[in-house]
């Protein structure tokens, strides 16, 4: 009777009830990711858009809306854009919150009030991007209170919302205050991490704090540099509702605030959906490629 029990138990397989569990996973990546997906690349090869009430297509006409999109657009323009803003926001970004990580887990500074500080800088990240961008319209539209301290400080107002310079810098500052904050939470957790044996056998070899952190600190937090720069890069292409917000829609003065996001968009509210779809599918192709460039170039010497 015993061994009978051990042969049912020995029996029982629990690898189904993983894929058990899985299934739900696959259910709602399959119907709300993969088929609208497929469904953009399908009819990214199609004429389908509306000429006032009157619906033109579908009409299958190959490659035409990838032509289109790379050389009849300023799809260029908005690449550009799109890379300069991300570009302005990151780089403070990223060295900022280094900095912050590197005192905030260091055992030698020993700061107090740690956990007040690191709720303070994180606190942006959890304000909606929309209700941001309505603040920042409001403090440095030209009759805002920013505006008005120039004026009382006996300087000339500036039309920040109207410059091209201004327009770009306050789009690169809100992106960076949103996101500095959740990015040295994660830089801090990967330094944290570290070995302290491996800090004091470098410091032992007489290896200062610069020599540290650089032979040291940045090959150990690697995987997370990686992730933050690759999702940092995602979310600066897939950049909309701040730009979008401040401008009212329309990119700013000369259309330097155009992002390719706000350029699909334009393409979604136009109803032309076989030039949408063929530029998602650029966007897709160009968003892979960069990550796996990334990827490979940050993680070579591993």
């Amino acid at each position: 009777m015993k061994k009978l029990c051990r042969q049912s138990r020995k029996s029982i397989s629990y690898a189904k009830w993983g894929y058990i569990f899985l299934l739900p996973f696959f259910v709602v990546f399959i119907i709300f990711t993969l088929i609208p997906l497929a469904s953009t690349i399908y009819y990214s090869f199609f004429e389908n858009y509306m000429s006032g009430l009157t619906q033109i297509g579908p009409k299958f006409i190959g490659l035409d809306n990838y032509r289109k999109i790379l050389l009849e657009s300023d799809l260029p323009k908005y690449a550009w854009n799109t890379f300069l803003i991300w570009t302005l926001g990151f780089i403070p970004q990223i060295l900022i919150s280094l900095v912050l990580a590197l005192w905030f887990s260091s055992k030698r500074l020993d700061l107090k009030f740690t956990r007040f500080y690191k709720t303070v800088i994180y606190m942006p990240n959890l304000i909606m991007a929309a209700a941001f961008s309505m603040l920042f319209f409001a403090l440095f539209s030209d009759v805002g209170p920013v505006n008005n301290i120039l004026i009382a400080l006996g300087h000339q107002p500036f039309s920040f919302l109207q410059s091209v310079s201004g327009n770009r810098g306050l789009i690169a500052l809100m992106n960076f205050l949103l996101w500095f904050g959740n990015t040295t939470i994660l830089i801090m957790a990967a330094v944290m991490g570290i070995d302290d044996s491996i800090i004091e056998a470098a410091q032992i070899d007489g290896a200062g704090p610069w020599k540290t952190f650089i032979h040291v600190t940045l090959p150990s937090i690697r995987p997370i540099l990686v992730y933050v720069i690759i999702t940092s890069m995602i979310g600066g292409i897939q950049m909309f509702d701040v730009p979008q917000i401040l401008t009212n829609g329309r990119g700013g003065p000369n259309r330097s605030s155009m992002t390719l996001i706000m350029y699909l968009n334009n393409h979604l509210y136009s109803k032309n959906y076989g030039l949408a779809g063929a530029l998602s599918v650029i966007l897709l192709i160009a968003t892979s490629l960069l990550s796996l460039i990334v990827y490979r170039n940050l993680t070579e010497k591993e």
